[in-house]
């Protein structure tokens, strides 16, 4: 009998399991980033358990401001083709209570058919590209009167907020970030200040880049943003290279990153560096929670 309902905090653990299973059968990560430290710092989501087992999880961003509701779910490998899946994504409906967007990590065959089988339409799409670390990469040159220097945790949390909301301000996930999702960030295992780079114009941050070392050789173009008051001073460019050659310096093997397909300008940028699309998100929206 398959039971949706709300997971307890002596489940996460299994729920981590179920999303690694997953990841290691589906060649790609089932949930964000930001969906994974909020199930690691107690604030999980949905479960779908069958036979007592969790073999389904969701996880579900409240609609705020202008924004819809945001999802994503994941079903255990061995537990598939069963209608997990569905019941899970019609749970998110009525948990959201209004227009509702899901991610589809991977642009699985199987997500894009459930998504078309609930009425589902694909409406954005994140690029995963990536390149070698090896190979040519041109210095990093900044701009009369900008410096770089190294974030300080303590005392940049906040100038960097700033700088990243106004960078974003049109990117419904990026410029939504609080201080409590940079703190979160700050206790990971991969933080490190060494690799978080800063530019700064008149005394005051003007643009930044923050990459992050994953295992097994791969370094992240984890964040790059300019503030628009410094736009058309190269700043996304020399920021991304400073990055580039910190992870190569440290030892990756291969560069990634994640850019929205809209985002013209930024692709052209990274396809100038060498980098090539590897992986699509996509995400798929129902704009009522009734269903037919």
């Amino acid at each position: 009998m398959s039971e949706v309902r709300a997971v307890h905090g002596g489940e996460v653990a299994g729920v981590l399991a179920l999303v690694e299973a997953a990841a290691d059968a589906d060649g790609v990560g089932p949930l964000s980033e930001h969906a994974v430290l909020a199930l690691r710092g107690g604030r999980p989501g949905t479960a779908l358990s069958d036979g007592g087992v969790i073999v389904a999880y969701a996880h579900l961003e409240p609609a705020a401001d202008d924004e819809p509701a945001v999802g994503e779910l994941v079903v255990h490998p061995g537990y598939r083709r069963r209608g997990h899946g569905r019941a899970l994504l019609r749970a998110l409906r009525e948990e959201a209570g209004g227009p509702l967007r899901v991610w589809a990590h991977g642009d699985l065959p199987a997500a894009a058919a459930l998504a078309s089988a609930e009425g589902m339409a694909r409406v954005r799409a994140l690029f995963q590209m990536r390149r070698p670390a090896s190979g040519p990469l041109p210095e990093a040159r900044v701009a009369d009167g900008v410096t770089l220097r190294t974030f300080e945790p303590g005392r940049d949390e906040r100038a960097w907020l700033d700088v990243n909301s106004r960078a974003f301000a049109d990117h419904p996930e990026q410029g939504a970030w609080t201080i409590e999702d940079v703190r979160d960030r700050e206790t990971e295992d991969w933080f490190d200040p060494a690799g978080f780079f800063l530019a700064e114009r008149d005394g005051r941050l003007a643009g930044f880049h923050w990459t992050k070392v994953h295992p097994g050789g791969l370094g992240e173009v984890y964040v790059v943003g300019v503030d628009p008051d410094a736009q058309g001073l190269g700043l996304g460019r020399a920021l991304t290279l400073a990055g580039l050659h910190h992870l190569r310096d440290v030892g990756v093997d291969q560069f990634m990153l994640y850019v929205d397909e809209s985002n013209a300008a930024a692709v052209r940028l990274y396809e100038s560096l060498g980098f090539t699309r590897h992986a699509v998100d996509v995400m798929y929206a129902a704009e009522a929670p009734g269903l037919s």
